[in-house]
C-alpha cells in the first residue's frame, strides 16, 4: 500500500477523522486553494490584508465555529483545528484574523460577557458584520502581562482607561476591542468600541512579517466607557490567559498548515529541477532532506490531532497547548527555512511560498507566548518550579 507523501498524510491520519471533520477540512482547503492562494503573494508583497475575503469566511462559518449558539456552526475542536491548519496553509495573516475573531474576541465575550454583550456582539461577529481585536500586549512587553501599565479607574458610572497596547492584529479595522487593564481590584476586561472618546489606533508599518495582516497600536487617553462595557465575569489575569489558550490551540494546528504548504511546493520543485543530469529527487542527500521534513510534519499532525481530542474530551490542560504551540510552530519555521534553502536562489522570491511562511512564522513563534515562555511553562509543569 502506497503511503500518502504528497498531501502529506504518511500515517493515514485522515482515517482518524470523522466524516464531518474531513468535510470541514476539505471545504476550507478549497477556499484556500481557490480564493487565498491566487492573491496572497501580491497581498504580502504590497502589505495588504485581503478584506474582500472576510464575507466569504463568514459565509463558511469560520468565525466562532465551536459555539453552538448565536448563529455559529457548533463544530468540535478538531474541526476548528483543521480550519486553522488550512487557513495557515494559505497564510499566517489569514489564520491570525480568524484566530483573533474567534479565540480572542468572541471567546471572552461568550465566556465572560453579559447576556446583553453576547446578544449584541456574537451574532454580528459570526457574520463578520463586526470585527474585533484583543488588547493585552503593551509597548514595554507582553511576556509578563501581570505588569501591564494600562489602567482603568472607576469614575461615577463609567470607567476611564489610560495606556497603550501594541502589536494588535486587526486593531485599526476593529469595531470593538477586548482590552485588559489593571484596576484597584486587579486585571479586568473591557469592550472598547470604535469611536469611543479618547480611543485611537495607528497601524504599524514597515513589517517584514505578517505583511498580509493589519497590525496596530491602540491608545487610550482618558478613554471613557460605560460600566455596561465591562466584562462582568472576567476577574484576574486568568481571564486573558484563558483566551490565549484558545488562540494558542489554533496556532498549534496552523504551524502544521504552513509546513505542509512549504513541503508541497518543495517536493514539486525537486521533481522538476534537473541538476547534473537528473531530477533533484534522484539525489540521495535530497531524499534525506525531504524524508526529514515529512517526519517533522507527521509528528506535528499527530500532536495536533491528539491535542484536539483532549480538548473535545474536556481533559486538555493549558500546558498541553504550550507544548504543541512550541513544537509545531518551531517545526513549521524549521521546515520553511529548509524548504527555502532547497529552492535555491528562487527561494527568496515572493512567488515561492516558503520564504513568506518563514517570515510569517518568525512572528507566530513570538506572539501568543514566545517559544521560551512555552518551554518554561512546560518546565514548571515537570519540576513544580517557576523559573520565569
Amino acid at each position: 500500500m502506497m503511503r500518502d507523501t504528497k498531501t502529506p498524510d504518511f500515517y493515514n491520519i485522515d482515517s482518524l477523522l470523522t466524516d464531518d471533520e474531513r468535510q470541514v477540512r476539505d471545504t476550507v482547503a478549497r477556499f484556500v486553494d481557490e480564493r487565498v492562494l491566487p492573491i496572497i503573494a501580491d497581498c504580502f508583497e504590497h502589505e495588504r490584508f485581503p478584506t474582500e475575503l472576510i464575507p466569504e469566511m463568514a459565509e463558511l462559518g469560520l468565525f466562532g465555529p465551536t459555539f453552538k449558539d448565536y448563529g455559529c456552526a457548533g463544530l468540535n475542536n478538531v474541526a476548528y483545528g483543521l480550519i486553522m491548519q488550512e487557513l495557515e496553509r494559505g497564510d499566517s495573516g489569514i489564520r491570525s484574523f480568524a484566530s483573533v475573531q474567534s479565540g480572542l474576541v468572541m471567546y471572552p465575550i461568550h465566556t465572560y460577557g453579559s447576556d446583553e454583550q453576547k446578544n449584541r456582539w456574537l451574532p454580528q461577529m459570526a457574520k463578520a458584520k463586526a470585527i474585533g481585536c484583543f488588547g493585552l500586549t503593551e509597548p514595554d512587553g507582553g511576556s509578563d502581562p501581570g505588569t501591564m501599565k494600562t489602567r482603568a479607574e472607576k469614575k461615577g458610572g463609567d470607567w476611564v482607561l489610560s495606556g497603550a497596547k501594541m502589536w494588535i492584529t486587526s486593531g485599526s479595522v476593529a469595531d470593538v476591542a477586548v482590552v485588559w487593564a489593571m484596576t484597584v481590584h486587579g486585571v479586568r476586561g473591557f469592550l472598547v468600541e470604535k469611536g469611543a472618546p479618547g480611543y485611537t489606533t495607528r497601524d504599524i508599518p514597515h513589517k517584514f512579517s505578517l505583511r498580509a495582516s493589519v497590525t496596530s497600536e491602540l491608545f487610550f487617553d482618558n478613554c471613557r466607557i460605560p460600566e455596561s462595557n465591562r466584562l462582568p465575569k472576567a476577574e484576574g489575569l486568568g481571564a486573558p490567559l484563558s483566551c490565549l489558550t484558545q488562540a494558542r490551540y489554533g496556532i498549534a494546528w496552523g504551524g502544521v498548515g504552513a509546513a505542509i504548504a512549504c513541503y508541497r511546493e518543495t517536493l514539486e520543485f525537486c521533481r522538476q529541477r534537473v541538476l547534473f543530469g537528473s531530477p533533484l529527487i534522484n539525489k540521495q542527500h535530497m531524499q534525506v532532506r525531504l524524508a526529514d521534513i515529512l517526519r517533522r510534519i507527521t509528528l506535528g499532525q499527530l500532536l495536533a490531532l491528539q491535542l484536539g481530542r483532549l480538548k473535545d474530551q474536556g481533559t486538555m490542560h493549558h500546558t498541553h497547548v504550550s507544548l504543541a504551540k512550541w513544537n509545531n510552530v518551531r517545526m513549521g519555521l524549521d521546515v520553511a527555512r529548509e524548504c527555502r534553502d532547497i529552492l535555491g536562489a528562487g527561494g527568496i522570491s515572493v512567488e515561492c511560498c516558503p520564504v513568506r511562511h518563514m517570515l510569517n512564522l518568525e512572528s507566530v513563534i513570538t506572539y501568543e507566548g514566545t517559544e521560551t515562555i512555552h518551554q518554561l511553562i512546560v518546565g514548571r509543569e515537570i519540576t513544580g518550579v517557576a523559573a520565569f
